[in-house]
């Protein structure tokens, strides 16, 4: 089954990138989106931020996945998001081989690397 949710591609300490996720789960009422139906980036970093980070939550490469009027999985992520980090994220959303990625260069998705 695919999941729907949110991920930031965010550099620990060492340098190393590592992903945070956010799997939507019904009921939840924290960070959630306008229709309630997934996670708003915005709203959540203050409870998924790693400890000790001081940056906002538009800081880093980010995404969402959601369905489409079809029932299609479709990935809206920042351009800068390298192909390594789409294959965990895609495996942590269980996409399988039917999803459209929709690389998102609008000012919603923008982080420091775009600027």
């Amino acid at each position: 089954m695919v999941l729907r949710g949110v991920f930031w591609v965010i550099d620990d300490a060492d340098g190393d990138d590592r992903l945070i996720f956010k799997m939507f789960e019904e009921g939840d009422n924290v960070g959630l989106s306008k229709s309630g139906h997934n996670y708003n980036h915005r709203l959540l970093w203050e409870h998924v931020r790693p400890r000790g980070c001081n940056k906002s939550f538009d800081y880093y490469p980010r995404g969402r996945v959601e369905m489409n009027n079809k029932g299609k999985p479709v990935v809206y992520m920042n351009m800068s998001i390298a192909e390594e980090d789409f294959e965990r994220i895609k495996e942590r959303f269980c996409l399988g081989d039917d999803y459209k990625i929709h690389y998102d260069g609008s000012e919603h998705y923008k982080c420091h690397n775009d600027y």
